[in-house]
């Protein structure tokens, strides 16, 4: 791989890692819960005063402590890379959040096509980070150190991974606050939602990103 067309595969990585913290502030902002990575950072903010992307730091730090834990002489070299990139994304996130503002849908309806338009974004930010083919968030690299561990299906560990992070959320929710708080119908909807969109762009745009991304050479999709 040529450095120009690394070059512009760690752009497009950066670009796609904003508008995965638009699409994710854009379902935060919505108030029917976010999505399931973002869910105990979420939680944990509503009651404390350190700042979604704070949490959301800490949270990808721990994550990497547990695929540390998980792999141990395995951890690839190129998983260091999860460290400048959660502190970018943690960034991005608190910064999309501000930028946001003014947005605060207070009606039902409002508030769904707020959490639809977050998935959508969030999807087109889940596509341009696989199609990078670069890093990947911890979130991801948590799963692949999972799954390849213990020999499971990527997409399967994922499910179970998403699920086992709404839930810690929501007993969490419960345990600090006495209530069900961070954990609503919308994470579930971006749980089902998110995946899909990012595949359907993919299949109708993924082999015309890796025409533009690599240095002329045809290259099949990635995700």
């Amino acid at each position: 791989m040529s450095k120009q067309e690394l070059t512009r595969r760690y752009l497009f990585f950066i670009a796609g890692l904003y508008v995965n913290s638009l699409g994710i502030s854009l379902i935060t902002k919505a108030e029917l819960g976010t999505s399931p990575i973002s869910s105990i950072p979420y939680t944990l903010s509503i009651g404390f005063p350190l700042s979604l992307g704070m949490f959301t730091l800490f949270y990808s730090l721990l994550l990497i402590v547990i695929q540390l834990v998980i792999l141990g002489r395995r951890f690839p070299r190129q998983f260091w890379l999860q460290l400048p990139v959660s502190l970018g994304f943690s960034l991005f996130i608190d910064l999309s959040m501000v930028s946001l503002w003014f947005l605060s849908p207070e009606s039902y309806p409002v508030k769904l096509i707020c959490l639809l338009v977050g998935c959508l974004v969030l999807g087109v930010g889940v596509f341009m980070e696989m199609a990078a083919s670069v890093v990947m968030l911890p979130g991801e690299c948590t799963i692949k150190a999972i799954s390849s561990t213990w020999n499971k299906d990527f997409g399967k560990t994922k499910v179970a991974v998403d699920l086992t992070m709404a839930l810690s959320a929501a007993a969490l929710g419960f345990f600090l606050y006495g209530a069900l708080t961070g954990v609503r119908e919308g994470t579930l909807i971006s749980a089902l939602l998110v995946g899909l969109i990012a595949r359907w762009i993919n299949q109708h745009l993924g082999s015309r990103a890796q025409a533009l991304l690599s240095t002329g050479a045809s290259a099949s999709p990635v995700v």
